[in-house]
């Protein structure tokens, strides 16, 4: 385990199939009886922005994603719109570690089962911001979807619209139609997940603005489960993070304002950090990224614990 002012920047288990994301780290997990085989998924403190991943970690920010998204886990789970992959964030239930290996897992791991994940990112936009307006200001549509005429940055929408897009595997996502993403993974899934999205999305969005945030949008991911065998079932589990400010923006409500980019609980203060870099001429948006000072470290965690404490304190 590498580890910088205690934060985990990465981790070295003896499990087979190592993968690092970004931002994760994720292991194959024997197969049991009970649930079938399994993964486990580390989410560390690096952060990444511009699709580097900087030198140096958040510490805490991987246990606050963590703890986000298992905390909307519990709560879908409660509304039995879908089943989820999450099985535990116990150090002591993930099978072939042992107790050295706990404390770089404890607070930021979940183990999860194993599926055939869906290649489309499910995005539902409740608020007209990012690639949706770029895209709504060239042709007043968002993924094929055509919105009223003169809507302002950052407005609300009086309905959520379900914008999919293609899984990168380097790089951005790339925005999608609804035929195209049918066309992916065909019609009957592709309507029925686009209704269970909207539906996870929009209760969320009440429950987050009755606490001070607004949920202007978010990308879910879904997989397929698969038998003891490594077969892929007919069982559609909703899998990854939900609801995250790592897989969503959110904005603190009293500071709203349409026509403008709004504030966000998320590291969009790295990015105006390394804006600045970039106008400078100092970084090219190339690895290897910049080191970023302490203050923005600080600041960066501060709006993720913020999320977490207006949510679920």
């Amino acid at each position: 385990m590498t580890t910088t002012h205690e934060a985990v920047h990465t981790t070295d288990l003896p499990l087979p199939g190592r993968r690092q994301g970004k931002v994760r780290d994720i292991y194959q997990v024997p197969s049991s009886e009970a649930s079938g085989p399994a993964v486990l998924i580390i989410a560390s403190d690096r952060v990444s922005a511009y699709d580097v991943v900087m030198p140096n970690p958040i510490p805490g920010k991987g246990q606050e994603l963590t703890r986000i998204s298992t905390e909307w886990f519990r709560l879908v789970r409660e509304q039995n719109i879908i089943k989820d992959h999450l099985l535990s964030t116990q150090p002591a239930d993930v099978p072939g570690l042992d107790e050295c290996h706990h404390p770089q897992l404890e607070g930021r791991m979940m183990l999860g089962r194993a599926v055939e994940v869906i290649p489309v990112e499910f995005v539902v936009r409740g608020f007209i911001t990012g690639s949706g307006w770029v895209e709504y200001k060239q042709n007043g549509k968002v993924c094929g979807i055509t919105l009223p005429a003169d809507l302002k940055q950052c407005d609300r929408l009086d309905e959520p619209i379900f914008t999919p897009a293609t899984k990168a595997v380097e790089g951005h996502d790339e925005n999608i139609d609804f035929e195209t993403a049918c066309g992916i993974a065909g019609d009957e899934v592709m309507e029925h997940l686009r209704d269970v999205s909207i539906r996870i999305y929009s209760w969320a969005r009440e429950f987050a603005a009755e606490r001070g945030i607004l949920l202007a949008d978010t990308k879910f991911e879904f997989g397929w489960a698969l038998d003891n065998d490594g077969n892929k079932t007919d069982e559609l589990l909703l899998i990854d993070e939900i609801l995250t400010p790592d897989s969503s923006r959110f904005w603190p409500a009293e500071d709203y304002e349409p026509g403008r980019d709004q504030d966000s609980f998320d590291k969009q203060y790295v990015r105006n950090y390394l804006t600045t870099l970039v106008e400078a001429g100092s970084w090219d948006k190339t690895p290897p990224g910049p080191v970023l000072p302490d203050e923005i470290v600080v600041n960066t965690l501060a709006r993720y614990r913020e999320a977490s404490t207006r949510l679920f304190s």
